[in-house]
């Protein structure tokens, strides 16, 4: 994998809050953000702690996983008028979501957007991302200006990202950012070893990745991540429990404890500007 240009990522780390996912319900955990405004104070209290880019699914009024055009674009320009944070859309929405309307998540004009890298076994369901929809979500993004994170669940996503590369040149920006996300039931086991095998087979277009480990891989994914040089993406979306008999009260505790690990480390939490410019992100801000 090739080094990045930006001198700031290899003193610093990206980290990614992640914090509503679309499977949680709010009925079982009520802390879960799901609301416009318990999402603004969260991303608020997330990039004071040392966030640089939040990763978001959206909720309905009645706090159920939603593509709507409305809700998502109104989640993006609040973030992006009340912090500083990039603002990822995820384009996965939740298993049950048709393909054509998971494109459609990029009229709300976020930074960036999330591109799954092949079909995967997601517990009971399948998480279905064919060659097609995989590669007119990438041209789209180009066109549209939106910088790819491409979430890679198993090996064979590491090879469709090569084939996405050859097939449509580099993304928007001219950064490739990937996120390996470890532990899903049906994808890579989230363990040092099977992390640092992924990271191997990355083609060197490759300028960063980062890497979550679900559940009880959360602590083990972020070590592994940090000590070889990746960043760290956290959140609720990814892991309720913050230790044996203690549940996440707020996603502000997750990046907390990243960004203390990453400090240990002597990697520090990363800026929110030098996020944008180890990512290529156009900056869509106003203010």
């Amino acid at each position: 994998m090739s080094s990045t240009s930006s001198a700031a990522a290899a003193a610093s780390t990206l980290i990614t809050v992640a914090p509503t996912g679309a499977e949680l319900s709010k009925e079982d955990f009520p802390q879960l953000p799901s609301t416009l405004e318990e999402l603004v104070e969260t991303a608020t209290a997330c990039e004071a702690a040392g966030a640089a880019m939040i990763h978001l699914h959206i909720r309905d009024a009645e706090h159920r996983p939603t593509l709507d055009h409305g809700y998502l674009k109104a989640a993006v320009d609040a973030l992006r008028e009340q912090t500083s944070l990039v603002v990822q859309l995820s384009t996965g929405g939740s298993v049950h979501d048709p393909l054509e309307q998971r494109l459609t998540v990029l009229d709300a004009e976020p930074d960036s957007c999330s591109l799954t890298c092949g079909t995967t076994n997601f517990g009971d369901d399948v998480f279905l991302n064919p060659w097609g929809f995989m590669s007119d979500l990438y041209v789209q993004a180009q066109e549209r200006e939106v910088v790819p994170e491409f979430e890679l669940f198993d090996l064979g996503h590491v090879h469709a990202l090569r084939r996405l590369i050859d097939t449509h040149g580099l993304p928007f920006g001219g950064k490739v950012h990937v996120d390996f996300v470890t532990n899903v039931p049906g994808g890579m086991p989230g363990s040092p070893a099977a992390l640092m095998a992924a990271v191997q087979l990355l083609p060197p277009e490759v300028t960063s990745w980062a890497a979550t480990g679900i559940g009880r891989a959360h602590l083990p994914v972020m070590a592994a991540a940090l000590s070889a040089g990746g960043h760290l993406r956290v959140g609720m979306e990814d892991n309720v429990v913050f230790a044996r008999g203690k549940q996440v009260q707020h996603n502000r505790e997750l990046v907390e404890r990243a960004a203390h690990l990453a400090q240990v480390m002597q990697r520090p939490a990363m800026s929110t500007d030098d996020a944008r410019a180890l990512l290529g992100v156009k900056d869509r801000r106003t203010r």
